[in-house]
């Protein structure tokens, strides 16, 4: 990618931010109603979302839409990695190093990545191949970095607005692909080359 990554993410953040609030509210059911229709969907076990925060489109909708077997999670930072704990509204939150909310549970509560069945992560940027262009801090790559030795589960979605998608991303040897992105248009879902 040609284009300065850290401008880039600068860019696109402003984009996101800059989304008029009614807007937001639309994309986010919009975005709920792709995420529960993808053709891998569980419906049951562990999946994963985040806390919405600087512009990213929220998922509560789709977080009270789960099958009842479904378990919504959050991450928690965990040394260099991240693990999941399940929460629920009204559950108590601590804030992490990045100002974030998450779960205020033990470690040894903790779900491991590869124990989800489904992870929806917040991303800065995507392409139509899959690549996500996140906060730099590599989290989400390391965590799911498993991923490289086998395709799922759990399946990595992005969830995002239009304004997020970019012409194309060159991909790092660390960057973990996406099996979709749900925006509020569309459910891509990228083809995989064959190993």
């Amino acid at each position: 990618m040609p284009e300065d990554r850290a401008a880039l993410r600068r860019e696109l953040r402003r984009r996101r931010r800059d989304i008029p609030a009614a807007e937001r509210i639309a994309a986010a059911e919009k975005v709920a109603e792709r995420l529960l229709a993808l053709p891998f969907a569980p419906k049951t076990g562990y999946v994963a979302g985040y806390w919405a925060m600087d512009g990213e489109i929220a998922l509560h909708v789709w977080q009270l839409r789960l099958p009842k077997d479904v378990v919504y999670c959050l991450p928690v930072l965990h040394g260099e990695h991240l693990r999941f704990a399940p929460w629920r509204p009204g559950d108590p939150l601590v804030s992490n190093r990045y100002g974030i909310p998450e779960p205020d549970l033990s470690s040894d509560s903790l779900l491991e990545a590869a124990a989800l069945s489904l992870v929806v992560a917040p991303l800065v940027g995507f392409d139509e191949r899959g690549r996500r262009l996140g906060m730099g801090a590599g989290w989400y790559d390391r965590s799911f970095a498993f991923r490289h030795e086998r395709a799922a589960p759990p399946w990595l979605v992005g969830a995002a607005f239009d304004a997020q998608r970019i012409d194309a991303l060159d991909a790092q040897a660390w960057d973990v692909p996406l099996d979709a992105v749900c925006t509020e248009t569309e459910a891509l879902i990228p083809a995989r080359k064959p190993a």
